[in-house]
């Protein structure tokens, strides 16, 4: 709460989001400023604040084929020279974290779940990640709610035929928070 990340805002990227999402109408709150999955990751991207920054936020009680399905629009703007950034955690369990303890041995199902969701994406079976209900028990400790895995599905919705994923981040802290990175383009 204490930490500031003054990231100057854009009427014209608001727009063009506006524009591309075009059955969402924008509600705009200039008040709230940044949650702290954008702030965390961009002061350290883009430490000088000095980029327009536009958060959307997420409805987390629509599925995740939902999110990609907006992933898959806003993709569009990144010819236009827009960053598309999800931050999340593919497993997210705090129940089981490690408190105290980030470089606890990672539990056995973080790790086969971590695992099984990067062949998926490297195989490019997005529909599979997206019902992750289906995949067993090691992807529901993974994911007990689903707000830290939906940025993920905006991210594999922007990707395009032939584009690979990269995981230039990868390990889980605490034994039940992954810290995955996924870079598509």
């Amino acid at each position: 709460y204490e930490m500031r990340y003054n990231a100057p805002g854009s009427t014209k990227l608001i727009q063009q989001v506006s524009d591309v999402l075009d059955f969402i109408p924008p509600a705009l709150e200039h008040g709230w400023g940044l949650d702290h999955g954008a702030w965390s990751v961009l002061c350290h991207v883009f430490p000088d604040a000095d980029i327009p920054v536009a958060q959307l936020s997420m409805d987390r009680t629509r599925p995740a084929p939902f999110h990609y399905e907006l992933g898959r629009k806003l993709s569009v703007l990144r010819d236009e020279g827009v960053l598309i950034m999800g931050s999340g955690n593919l497993v997210h369990n705090l129940h089981a974290y490690a408190w105290g303890k980030p470089d606890a041995k990672p539990f056995d199902w973080a790790q086969r779940f971590e695992t099984q969701a990067k062949g998926l994406m490297e195989s490019g079976q997005h529909d599979a990640l997206l019902h992750y209900e289906t995949l067993g028990s090691d992807a529901m400790l993974s994911i007990p709610t689903p707000e830290h895995f939906l940025p993920l599905a905006y991210v594999l919705g922007t990707q395009r035929e032939g584009e690979k994923i990269r995981f230039p981040i990868e390990g889980i802290e605490g034994g039940s928070v992954s810290m995955l990175t996924v870079q598509v383009g």
